[in-house]
Protein backbone atom coordinates (compact mmCIF):
# COMPACT_ATOMS: atom_id res chain seq x y z
CA UNK A 1 0.00 0.00 0.00
CA UNK A 2 1.01 3.57 -0.57
CA UNK A 3 1.43 5.16 2.72
CA UNK A 4 1.76 8.64 1.06
CA UNK A 5 -1.16 8.15 -0.84
CA UNK A 6 -2.99 6.61 2.19
CA UNK A 7 -2.43 10.09 4.67
CA UNK A 8 -3.64 12.13 1.84
CA UNK A 9 -6.97 10.43 1.40
CA UNK A 10 -7.24 10.01 5.63
CA UNK A 11 -6.30 14.45 5.38
CA UNK A 12 -8.68 14.86 2.92
CA UNK A 13 -11.56 12.39 4.82
CA UNK A 14 -11.06 14.89 7.94
CA UNK A 15 -10.62 17.83 6.06
CA UNK A 16 -14.30 17.45 4.72
CA UNK A 17 -15.77 15.98 7.81
CA UNK A 18 -15.09 19.42 8.97
CA UNK A 19 -16.06 22.18 6.26
CA UNK A 20 -18.42 24.48 7.21
CA UNK A 21 -21.73 24.42 7.02
CA UNK A 22 -22.93 26.49 3.50
CA UNK A 23 -25.98 28.20 5.50
CA UNK A 24 -26.56 31.47 4.31
CA UNK A 25 -27.74 34.00 1.69
CA UNK A 26 -25.54 33.52 -1.05
CA UNK A 27 -25.85 36.56 -3.55
CA UNK A 28 -24.33 38.30 -6.83
CA UNK A 29 -24.62 35.12 -8.38
CA UNK A 30 -25.43 34.51 -12.29
CA UNK A 31 -28.16 31.47 -13.07
CA UNK A 32 -28.12 29.33 -15.94
CA UNK A 33 -31.38 28.72 -17.50
CA UNK A 34 -33.56 26.46 -16.80
CA UNK A 35 -31.13 24.78 -13.98
CA UNK A 36 -32.51 27.13 -11.70
CA UNK A 37 -36.44 27.35 -10.33
CA UNK A 38 -36.74 30.95 -8.78
CA UNK A 39 -39.61 31.37 -6.21
CA UNK A 40 -39.20 34.41 -7.65
CA UNK A 41 -38.60 35.90 -11.01
CA UNK A 42 -35.18 37.02 -11.37
CA UNK A 43 -34.93 40.15 -14.20
CA UNK A 44 -32.99 39.00 -17.35
CA UNK A 45 -29.33 40.12 -16.49
CA UNK A 46 -29.72 40.73 -13.20
CA UNK A 47 -27.87 38.63 -10.33
CA UNK A 48 -29.77 35.82 -7.98
CA UNK A 49 -29.67 34.83 -4.56
CA UNK A 50 -30.09 31.46 -3.20
CA UNK A 51 -31.16 30.72 0.62
CA UNK A 52 -29.36 27.69 2.55
CA UNK A 53 -30.68 26.95 5.99
CA UNK A 54 -30.07 23.26 7.64
CA UNK A 55 -28.11 22.39 4.13
CA UNK A 56 -31.40 23.07 1.86
CA UNK A 57 -31.78 25.60 -0.51
CA UNK A 58 -34.92 26.93 0.81
CA UNK A 59 -35.32 30.56 -1.17
CA UNK A 60 -34.33 30.90 -4.83
CA UNK A 61 -34.76 34.90 -6.11
CA UNK A 62 -33.54 38.25 -6.50
CA UNK A 63 -31.74 39.70 -3.08
CA UNK A 64 -34.24 42.68 -3.61
CA UNK A 65 -37.10 41.05 -2.62
CA UNK A 66 -34.96 38.55 -0.02
CA UNK A 67 -38.17 37.23 2.54
CA UNK A 68 -37.65 39.00 6.15
CA UNK A 69 -37.48 35.48 7.99
CA UNK A 70 -33.80 35.02 6.15
CA UNK A 71 -32.31 38.75 6.77
CA UNK A 72 -30.30 37.78 9.99
CA UNK A 73 -28.65 34.90 8.03
CA UNK A 74 -24.70 35.40 6.93
CA UNK A 75 -23.90 36.52 3.58
CA UNK A 76 -21.58 35.47 1.48
CA UNK A 77 -21.39 37.66 -2.07
CA UNK A 78 -20.99 35.52 -4.94
CA UNK A 79 -18.90 38.55 -6.86
CA UNK A 80 -21.06 37.44 -10.32
CA UNK A 81 -19.78 33.73 -10.38
CA UNK A 82 -22.15 31.63 -13.19
CA UNK A 83 -23.68 29.43 -10.76
CA UNK A 84 -25.10 25.52 -11.63
CA UNK A 85 -26.31 22.69 -9.55
CA UNK A 86 -23.77 20.22 -8.51
CA UNK A 87 -22.42 18.02 -11.54
CA UNK A 88 -23.51 14.71 -11.52
CA UNK A 89 -21.67 11.65 -13.11
CA UNK A 90 -24.38 8.91 -13.87
CA UNK A 91 -22.41 6.38 -15.31
CA UNK A 92 -18.54 5.21 -13.67
CA UNK A 93 -17.71 1.92 -13.07
CA UNK A 94 -14.85 3.78 -10.20
CA UNK A 95 -14.10 0.94 -8.12
CA UNK A 96 -12.09 -1.81 -9.57
CA UNK A 97 -8.56 -3.56 -8.93
CA UNK A 98 -5.36 -3.00 -11.58
CA UNK A 99 -5.39 -0.77 -15.12
CA UNK A 100 -5.53 -1.91 -18.68
CA UNK A 101 -2.49 0.90 -20.57
CA UNK A 102 -1.37 -2.47 -22.25
CA UNK A 103 -4.80 -2.98 -23.67
CA UNK A 104 -4.36 0.88 -24.46
CA UNK A 105 -1.35 0.05 -26.33
CA UNK A 106 -3.08 -3.03 -27.84
CA UNK A 107 -5.84 -1.08 -29.67
CA UNK A 108 -3.46 1.20 -31.05
CA UNK A 109 -1.50 -1.84 -32.64
CA UNK A 110 -5.17 -2.64 -34.07
CA UNK A 111 -6.90 -4.91 -32.10
CA UNK A 112 -10.40 -3.77 -31.76
CA UNK A 113 -12.28 -4.43 -28.41
CA UNK A 114 -13.87 -7.89 -29.24
CA UNK A 115 -10.56 -8.93 -30.35
CA UNK A 116 -8.94 -7.98 -26.84
CA UNK A 117 -11.73 -9.54 -25.00
CA UNK A 118 -11.12 -12.58 -26.77
CA UNK A 119 -7.65 -12.61 -26.22
CA UNK A 120 -7.98 -13.15 -22.39
CA UNK A 121 -8.26 -9.01 -21.87
CA UNK A 122 -10.94 -6.49 -21.44
CA UNK A 123 -13.14 -7.00 -18.63
CA UNK A 124 -11.72 -10.01 -17.39
CA UNK A 125 -8.55 -8.68 -16.66
CA UNK A 126 -9.89 -6.28 -14.49
CA UNK A 127 -11.93 -9.10 -12.50
CA UNK A 128 -8.57 -10.48 -11.66
CA UNK A 129 -7.28 -7.53 -10.29
CA UNK A 130 -10.65 -6.92 -8.35
CA UNK A 131 -10.63 -9.82 -6.84
CA UNK A 132 -6.87 -10.34 -5.95
CA UNK A 133 -7.68 -6.29 -4.27
CA UNK A 134 -8.73 -6.04 -0.49
CA UNK A 135 -11.50 -4.02 0.57
CA UNK A 136 -9.25 -1.37 1.96
CA UNK A 137 -7.65 -1.67 -1.11
CA UNK A 138 -9.88 -0.67 -3.32
CA UNK A 139 -10.95 1.78 -1.23
CA UNK A 140 -7.54 3.52 -1.43
CA UNK A 141 -7.29 2.99 -5.08
CA UNK A 142 -10.55 4.62 -5.83
CA UNK A 143 -10.65 7.52 -3.52
CA UNK A 144 -8.33 9.66 -5.48
CA UNK A 145 -9.99 8.87 -8.24
CA UNK A 146 -13.34 10.22 -6.58
CA UNK A 147 -11.46 13.00 -5.55
CA UNK A 148 -10.39 14.24 -8.62
CA UNK A 149 -14.13 14.19 -9.58
CA UNK A 150 -15.33 15.64 -6.65
CA UNK A 151 -12.74 18.59 -7.15
CA UNK A 152 -14.30 19.77 -10.59
CA UNK A 153 -18.03 19.91 -8.68
CA UNK A 154 -19.41 16.36 -9.16
CA UNK A 155 -21.85 16.45 -5.94
CA UNK A 156 -23.53 12.74 -7.03
CA UNK A 157 -22.14 9.79 -8.85
CA UNK A 158 -23.18 6.44 -9.65
CA UNK A 159 -20.62 3.35 -8.96
CA UNK A 160 -21.12 0.04 -10.66
CA UNK A 161 -20.12 -2.96 -9.35
CA UNK A 162 -18.99 -5.90 -12.20
CA UNK A 163 -15.36 -6.52 -11.99
CA UNK A 164 -16.17 -9.21 -9.20
CA UNK A 165 -18.53 -11.43 -11.07
CA UNK A 166 -19.04 -13.56 -7.94
CA UNK A 167 -20.62 -12.66 -4.67
CA UNK A 168 -18.09 -12.13 -2.14
CA UNK A 169 -16.34 -9.48 -4.75
CA UNK A 170 -19.35 -8.01 -5.84
CA UNK A 171 -19.93 -7.18 -2.82
CA UNK A 172 -16.94 -5.54 -2.18
CA UNK A 173 -17.10 -3.47 -4.95
CA UNK A 174 -20.49 -2.05 -3.78
CA UNK A 175 -19.35 -2.20 0.06
CA UNK A 176 -16.54 0.50 -1.30
CA UNK A 177 -19.00 2.36 -2.62
CA UNK A 178 -21.26 2.71 -0.39
CA UNK A 179 -17.65 3.74 2.09
CA UNK A 180 -16.63 6.57 -0.49
CA UNK A 181 -19.97 8.30 -0.23
CA UNK A 182 -19.78 8.09 3.51
CA UNK A 183 -16.15 9.21 3.78
CA UNK A 184 -16.23 11.84 1.22
CA UNK A 185 -19.93 13.36 1.55
CA UNK A 186 -21.59 12.76 -1.59
CA UNK A 187 -24.15 11.18 -2.67
CA UNK A 188 -23.51 7.96 -4.27
CA UNK A 189 -25.63 5.57 -6.37
CA UNK A 190 -24.52 1.63 -6.49
CA UNK A 191 -25.68 -0.26 -9.25
CA UNK A 192 -25.35 -3.93 -9.26
CA UNK A 193 -24.04 -4.92 -12.44
CA UNK A 194 -23.29 -8.66 -11.61
CA UNK A 195 -23.65 -9.47 -15.31
CA UNK A 196 -21.03 -7.88 -17.34
CA UNK A 197 -19.39 -10.04 -18.46
CA UNK A 198 -18.66 -14.23 -17.95
CA UNK A 199 -16.28 -14.61 -14.96
CA UNK A 200 -13.46 -16.94 -15.90
CA UNK A 201 -15.10 -20.15 -14.17
CA UNK A 202 -17.88 -19.88 -16.53
CA UNK A 203 -16.77 -19.06 -19.93
CA UNK A 204 -15.35 -21.73 -22.00
CA UNK A 205 -18.32 -24.35 -20.68
CA UNK A 206 -21.24 -25.19 -22.37
CA UNK A 207 -24.39 -23.86 -20.69
CA UNK A 208 -22.07 -21.69 -18.51
CA UNK A 209 -23.53 -18.34 -19.90
CA UNK A 210 -26.73 -19.24 -18.45
CA UNK A 211 -25.51 -21.39 -15.43
CA UNK A 212 -23.61 -17.77 -15.03
CA UNK A 213 -27.07 -15.52 -14.91
CA UNK A 214 -29.49 -18.11 -12.98
CA UNK A 215 -26.46 -17.42 -10.34
CA UNK A 216 -26.93 -13.78 -10.72
CA UNK A 217 -30.94 -13.42 -10.71
CA UNK A 218 -31.24 -16.25 -8.03
CA UNK A 219 -27.92 -15.48 -5.12
CA UNK A 220 -26.32 -12.66 -6.15
CA UNK A 221 -28.51 -9.96 -6.67
CA UNK A 222 -31.11 -11.03 -3.87
CA UNK A 223 -28.19 -11.33 -1.45
CA UNK A 224 -26.90 -8.20 -2.07
CA UNK A 225 -30.24 -5.95 -2.25
CA UNK A 226 -30.94 -7.79 0.90
CA UNK A 227 -27.79 -6.32 2.52
CA UNK A 228 -29.18 -2.92 1.22
CA UNK A 229 -25.87 -2.32 -1.35
CA UNK A 230 -28.04 -2.11 -4.78
CA UNK A 231 -30.22 1.06 -5.65
CA UNK A 232 -30.17 -0.43 -9.54
CA UNK A 233 -29.54 -3.22 -11.66
CA UNK A 234 -27.45 -2.97 -14.67
CA UNK A 235 -26.69 -5.62 -17.69
CA UNK A 236 -24.07 -5.42 -20.47
CA UNK A 237 -26.45 -6.67 -23.35
CA UNK A 238 -23.89 -7.25 -26.41
CA UNK A 239 -22.81 -10.32 -28.47
CA UNK A 240 -19.91 -10.47 -26.98
CA UNK A 241 -21.87 -10.12 -23.43
CA UNK A 242 -25.40 -11.48 -22.73
CA UNK A 243 -28.09 -12.42 -24.74
CA UNK A 244 -31.88 -10.56 -24.49
CA UNK A 245 -33.30 -13.38 -23.28
CA UNK A 246 -30.52 -13.38 -20.70
CA UNK A 247 -30.63 -9.51 -20.18
CA UNK A 248 -34.47 -10.56 -19.31
CA UNK A 249 -34.10 -12.56 -17.10
CA UNK A 250 -32.26 -10.47 -14.83
CA UNK A 251 -34.64 -7.66 -15.32
CA UNK A 252 -37.52 -9.63 -14.07
CA UNK A 253 -35.21 -10.78 -11.02
CA UNK A 254 -35.00 -6.83 -9.97
CA UNK A 255 -38.19 -6.47 -10.57
CA UNK A 256 -39.37 -8.78 -8.31
CA UNK A 257 -37.21 -7.55 -5.74
CA UNK A 258 -38.60 -3.73 -6.65
CA UNK A 259 -35.24 -2.28 -8.23
CA UNK A 260 -34.62 -0.07 -10.60
CA UNK A 261 -33.34 -1.54 -13.73
CA UNK A 262 -30.42 0.32 -16.61
CA UNK A 263 -28.73 -1.08 -19.46
CA UNK A 264 -25.45 -0.93 -21.39
CA UNK A 265 -27.24 -1.32 -25.02
CA UNK A 266 -26.56 -0.88 -28.48
CA UNK A 267 -22.99 0.04 -28.38
CA UNK A 268 -20.97 -2.51 -30.37
CA UNK A 269 -24.47 -3.36 -32.55
CA UNK A 270 -28.44 -2.82 -32.11
CA UNK A 271 -29.10 -5.63 -29.95
CA UNK A 272 -32.90 -4.30 -29.39
CA UNK A 273 -31.90 -3.85 -25.68
CA UNK A 274 -33.33 -0.28 -25.83
CA UNK A 275 -36.31 -1.61 -26.55
CA UNK A 276 -36.16 -3.95 -24.18
CA UNK A 277 -35.43 -2.13 -21.36
CA UNK A 278 -37.83 0.87 -21.98
CA UNK A 279 -40.15 -2.19 -21.15
CA UNK A 280 -39.23 -2.74 -17.83
CA UNK A 281 -39.09 1.08 -17.36
CA UNK A 282 -35.31 1.65 -17.41
CA UNK A 283 -34.03 4.84 -16.01
CA UNK A 284 -31.42 4.83 -18.98
CA UNK A 285 -29.82 3.33 -21.85
CA UNK A 286 -26.13 3.88 -22.10
CA UNK A 287 -23.41 4.09 -24.77
CA UNK A 288 -26.31 3.67 -27.68
CA UNK A 289 -24.18 4.29 -30.73
CA UNK A 290 -26.61 1.77 -32.37
CA UNK A 291 -29.66 2.89 -31.01
CA UNK A 292 -32.36 2.38 -33.75
CA UNK A 293 -35.86 4.43 -34.24
CA UNK A 294 -37.58 1.50 -32.74
CA UNK A 295 -35.79 1.93 -29.56
CA UNK A 296 -35.85 5.81 -29.40
CA UNK A 297 -39.55 5.67 -29.98
CA UNK A 298 -39.30 2.89 -26.84
CA UNK A 299 -37.17 5.50 -24.65
CA UNK A 300 -39.29 8.14 -25.21
CA UNK A 301 -42.59 6.16 -24.78
CA UNK A 302 -41.15 4.89 -21.40
CA UNK A 303 -39.06 7.89 -20.10
CA UNK A 304 -36.31 6.41 -20.12
CA UNK A 305 -33.05 8.40 -20.40
CA UNK A 306 -30.48 8.35 -23.22
CA UNK A 307 -26.26 8.47 -21.70
CA UNK A 308 -24.23 9.47 -23.70
CA UNK A 309 -20.83 8.08 -22.99
CA UNK A 310 -17.91 10.35 -25.58
CA UNK A 311 -14.99 8.98 -23.51
CA UNK A 312 -15.59 5.28 -24.68
CA UNK A 313 -16.71 6.40 -27.53
CA UNK A 314 -12.97 7.75 -27.97
CA UNK A 315 -10.75 5.72 -26.56
CA UNK A 316 -12.43 3.10 -28.86
CA UNK A 317 -11.81 5.59 -31.88
CA UNK A 318 -15.32 4.62 -32.79
CA UNK A 319 -16.71 6.07 -35.87
CA UNK A 320 -20.60 5.15 -35.38
CA UNK A 321 -22.29 8.60 -33.28
CA UNK A 322 -25.04 7.93 -31.30
CA UNK A 323 -28.36 9.20 -33.22
CA UNK A 324 -28.30 12.27 -31.42
CA UNK A 325 -31.18 14.38 -34.30
CA UNK A 326 -33.17 11.79 -33.61
CA UNK A 327 -33.16 12.10 -29.63
CA UNK A 328 -33.12 15.18 -29.80
CA UNK A 329 -36.68 15.49 -32.24
CA UNK A 330 -38.12 12.76 -30.22
CA UNK A 331 -37.86 14.70 -26.80
CA UNK A 332 -35.30 11.97 -25.36
CA UNK A 333 -33.41 13.25 -21.93
CA UNK A 334 -30.01 13.10 -23.32
CA UNK A 335 -27.03 12.67 -20.26
CA UNK A 336 -23.12 12.96 -20.44
CA UNK A 337 -21.26 10.95 -18.12
CA UNK A 338 -17.58 10.00 -17.87
CA UNK A 339 -17.98 5.97 -18.03
CA UNK A 340 -14.66 5.96 -15.63
CA UNK A 341 -12.99 3.03 -16.45
CA UNK A 342 -9.88 1.35 -16.49
CA UNK A 343 -9.99 -0.33 -20.20
CA UNK A 344 -12.23 2.18 -22.40
CA UNK A 345 -12.57 5.11 -20.54
CA UNK A 346 -10.07 6.21 -18.30
CA UNK A 347 -11.41 9.42 -18.35
CA UNK A 348 -11.74 11.40 -14.61
CA UNK A 349 -13.58 15.13 -16.11
CA UNK A 350 -17.03 15.16 -16.59
CA UNK A 351 -16.38 18.62 -17.57
CA UNK A 352 -13.94 17.41 -20.77
CA UNK A 353 -16.80 15.18 -21.55
CA UNK A 354 -19.28 17.72 -21.65
CA UNK A 355 -16.65 19.29 -24.34
CA UNK A 356 -16.58 15.61 -26.10
CA UNK A 357 -20.48 15.69 -26.34
CA UNK A 358 -19.99 18.92 -27.87
CA UNK A 359 -17.75 18.42 -29.85
CA UNK A 360 -18.07 14.60 -30.94
CA UNK A 361 -21.87 14.20 -30.57
CA UNK A 362 -22.82 17.53 -31.73
CA UNK A 363 -24.73 18.38 -28.78
CA UNK A 364 -25.47 22.31 -28.14
CA UNK A 365 -23.67 23.90 -24.52
CA UNK A 366 -27.13 23.88 -23.17
CA UNK A 367 -27.60 20.03 -23.54
CA UNK A 368 -24.45 19.14 -22.58
CA UNK A 369 -25.23 21.30 -18.97
CA UNK A 370 -28.28 19.51 -18.94
CA UNK A 371 -26.72 16.52 -19.31
CA UNK A 372 -23.99 16.37 -16.87
CA UNK A 373 -26.77 17.82 -14.47
CA UNK A 374 -30.64 17.50 -14.98
CA UNK A 375 -30.79 14.72 -17.22
CA UNK A 376 -28.08 12.94 -15.51
CA UNK A 377 -30.34 13.19 -11.98
CA UNK A 378 -33.10 11.43 -14.20
CA UNK A 379 -31.00 9.13 -15.17
CA UNK A 380 -30.36 7.89 -11.69
CA UNK A 381 -33.58 8.68 -10.47
CA UNK A 382 -32.53 11.77 -8.47
CA UNK A 383 -34.66 13.68 -10.15
CA UNK A 384 -36.48 15.08 -6.92
CA UNK A 385 -33.18 15.82 -4.91
CA UNK A 386 -30.66 16.65 -7.56
CA UNK A 387 -29.64 18.66 -10.86
CA UNK A 388 -31.63 21.55 -9.72
CA UNK A 389 -31.22 24.68 -7.77
CA UNK A 390 -34.78 24.95 -6.32
CA UNK A 391 -36.44 25.31 -3.17
CA UNK A 392 -36.75 22.35 -1.09
CA UNK A 393 -33.86 20.41 -2.58
CA UNK A 394 -30.04 19.51 -0.83
CA UNK A 395 -27.82 22.33 -1.10
CA UNK A 396 -25.70 21.27 -3.89
CA UNK A 397 -24.55 23.90 -7.10
CA UNK A 398 -20.63 25.36 -7.85
CA UNK A 399 -20.12 29.35 -8.27
CA UNK A 400 -17.55 29.32 -11.28
CA UNK A 401 -15.51 31.68 -12.26
CA UNK A 402 -15.99 31.87 -15.88
CA UNK A 403 -17.61 34.54 -17.85
CA UNK A 404 -20.08 32.79 -19.79
CA UNK A 405 -21.73 29.51 -19.07
CA UNK A 406 -20.39 28.19 -22.19
CA UNK A 407 -16.56 28.49 -20.71
CA UNK A 408 -17.76 25.18 -18.86
CA UNK A 409 -18.51 22.69 -22.07
CA UNK A 410 -15.28 25.21 -24.27
CA UNK A 411 -12.06 24.62 -21.96
CA UNK A 412 -9.73 21.51 -22.55
CA UNK A 413 -8.14 20.41 -19.13
CA UNK A 414 -9.44 23.59 -16.85
CA UNK A 415 -10.06 23.26 -14.01
CA UNK A 416 -11.51 26.05 -12.45
CA UNK A 417 -11.02 27.04 -9.28
CA UNK A 418 -14.71 26.91 -7.95
CA UNK A 419 -16.71 26.86 -5.11
CA UNK A 420 -18.41 23.91 -4.14
CA UNK A 421 -21.56 23.76 -1.64
CA UNK A 422 -22.33 19.58 -1.60
CA UNK A 423 -24.72 18.07 1.10
CA UNK A 424 -25.05 21.48 2.67
CA UNK A 425 -21.04 22.00 3.20
CA UNK A 426 -18.77 24.42 1.63
CA UNK A 427 -16.67 21.29 0.46
CA UNK A 428 -14.56 23.73 -1.75
CA UNK A 429 -13.97 27.36 -1.72
CA UNK A 430 -11.86 28.66 -4.80
CA UNK A 431 -13.38 31.75 -5.20
CA UNK A 432 -12.86 32.71 -1.35
CA UNK A 433 -16.50 33.35 -1.09
CA UNK A 434 -16.91 31.83 2.31
CA UNK A 435 -13.91 32.61 3.90
CA UNK A 436 -14.08 36.65 3.29
CA UNK A 437 -17.94 36.65 4.62
CA UNK A 438 -19.39 39.27 6.11
CA UNK A 439 -21.95 38.94 9.22
CA UNK A 440 -25.02 41.22 8.04
CA UNK A 441 -28.46 42.24 8.69
CA UNK A 442 -31.33 43.50 7.07
CA UNK A 443 -32.37 43.25 3.17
Amino acid sequence: MNTFADRQIRDEVSRLSSAPVADGVWSGLRPVAPLWVADVAVPEGQPACVVVQDGVVRWVGPLAQLPSAYSALPRFDGLGAIATPGLIDCHTHLVYGGQRANEFAMRLAGATYEEVAKAGGGIVSSVKATREASEDELFALAAPRLQALLEEGVCAIEIKSGYGLALAHERKQLRVARRLGEAFGVTVCTTFLGAHALPPEYAGKAGGSQDYTDLVCSEMLPALAAEGLVDAVDVFCERIAFTLAETEQVFQAAQKLGIPVKLHAEQLSDMGGAALAARYGALSCDHIEHLSEGGIAAMKAAGTVAVLLPGAYYTLRDTQRPPIAQLREAGVPMAVSTDHNPGTSPALSLLLMANMACTLFRLTVPEALAGITTHAARALGLQDSQGLIASGRPANFVLWPVGEAAELAYWLGHKPGCTIVRQGRVAADGLGVHKHHGVRHGA
